[in-house]
């Protein structure tokens, strides 16, 4: 079915507009699978047109942290898209505190920012139990900090005592510290990797820590384009490399490491392997 699966990218995107026929023929031709992730409704909405489609993408819904301001509210409207089945999880959701200012002034509305961002989080968090799809996590903390992680963890761990394995997820675009990825895996969260770890070795150690069986792939296209391809637009089809460089990390044979990510991916987003069958 699948050789290759990106776990995250972004297609819906103008940065597509001119060409994304033929992107998305080149990762058929490639046998490349991929999950547009929803950021806001309207983008969610457009996840699921393009996976309705093209039978190798599928989509996710939901609200990411970074636009989030004092007065935002989850958006309902979300709630009426879950149900689809070419939605396979509930992200991007989480939260972002790297633009946030950490000067005096601005520190008691940041605060209130941070608490809009875990109450709508908490909704997703709800969806993603309820409608038994995955988490698909966008964590990114502050300069010099791991206080998105520590924040994110403790509302999982909150949530994993009442649901148990019903709360399942994704890191997407893991770059926490050990303790950080140890704690994910103890709740039965998995991590994906992209294109910077062909062309940095600061997440060797992590990518070699991960379980086989929890380890995922993505590029975050159009976003982060790996080695050879730094500078230009990210795409799908790029996977290959991502792939390529983590089984070279690991140590493992390229065609074993081809096979293990995509029956992760299988086994972890099942409604994948639900709808393609």
């Amino acid at each position: 079915m699948f050789e290759y699966f990106d776990i995250h990218s972004h297609l819906d995107v103008s940065d597509f507009d001119s060409d994304r026929e033929n992107e998305i023929k080149k990762m058929k031709e490639q046998k490349i699978g991929t999950i547009t992730i929803g950021v806001d409704f309207l983008s969610s909405q457009k996840a699921i047109e393009l996976s309705e489609k093209n039978e190798n993408i599928f989509a996710t819904v939901g609200q990411h942290p970074e636009d989030i301001n004092t007065d935002s509210v989850f958006d309902e409207r979300i709630k009426t898209l879950v149900a689809n089945e070419r939605v396979v999880g509930i992200g991007e959701c989480g939260l972002d505190y790297f633009y946030l200012s950490t000067n005096t002034e601005s520190r008691l509305k940041n605060e209130y920012i941070k608490e809009v961002q875990k109450k709508i989080f908490e909704e997703q968090i709800k969806l993603s139990v309820e409608f038994q799809k995955p988490l698909m996590l966008h964590i990114r903390p502050s300069r010099g900090s791991q206080d998105a992680y520590v924040d994110t963890l403790n509302i999982l761990e909150h949530y994993s005592k009442t649901y148990g394995k019903k709360l399942k997820g994704n890191s997407h675009f893991f770059v926490g510290e050990l303790d950080t990825l140890r704690q994910f895996l103890d709740i039965g969260f998995t991590v994906s990797f992209t294109g910077v770890v062909t062309f940095s070795r600061d997440y060797d150690e992590l990518v070699r820590y991960v379980p086989i069986d929890m380890i995922m792939s993505e590029t975050d296209a159009p976003f982060v384009a790996p080695t050879p391809y730094r500078g230009t637009r990210n795409s799908p089809v790029y996977i290959t490399e991502v792939v390529k460089k983590i089984a070279e990390i690991r140590g493992e044979n390229l065609d074993k490491m081809k096979e293990v990510l995509i029956n992760n991916t299988l086994k972890y987003f099942p409604g994948i392997s639900v709808v393609a069958s």
